[in-house]
């Protein structure tokens, strides 16, 4: 698998450690190992003029996720599909702010994040209750996961 991060943050982020939690919860979601993931991380500014051009809210967000072809895991029995996953954007600030909010650290509210914007690209919401109960669900059991494969 593939997984590209950009850090233009301007922000210290520990890089390699999104890198394998992309590679871990791709593994587990059971992604063919030659998709491709782009993770970008921008300053508020930058969140902010994405925030408003692409979802017509105000200021800056914590996650944004641009889905490329539409993939989703295999279901039992099924082979992987192959193809580009998309990309997600972090305001690594954003993200570090809200942190205590979360009862998270920094480091921990960025990687629920980001398999919160993976999930955005293998087509789960959250706007309705049952979907945001499989999602979320879901999201804790990927971190649960890699806690437990950290030990």
């Amino acid at each position: 698998m593939s997984v590209e991060v950009n850090n233009e943050s301007g922000v210290p982020v520990d890089e390699q450690r999104l890198v394998a939690l992309a590679l871990f919860a791709l593994d587990a979601l059971r992604i063919h190992p030659q998709a491709e993931l782009s993770v970008l991380l921008v300053d508020e500014p930058t969140m902010a003029a994405y925030h408003e051009k692409y979802m017509d809210e105000p200021g800056p967000t914590d996650v944004l996720s641009f889905p490329m072809d539409e993939l989703r895991p295999p279901r039992d029995g099924e082979e992987p599909p192959l193809g580009m996953l998309g990309d997600i954007v972090l305001c690594p600030t954003v993200t570090a702010a809200q942190a205590a909010e979360s009862n998270r650290t920094p480091d921990e509210e960025a990687d629920y994040l980001l398999i919160h914007g993976l999930l955005h690209l293998l087509g789960h919401d959250h706007a309705e209750p049952d979907e945001k109960k499989v999602m979320f669900d879901l999201n804790d059991r990927i971190i649960a996961g890699w806690k437990a494969a950290r030990r």
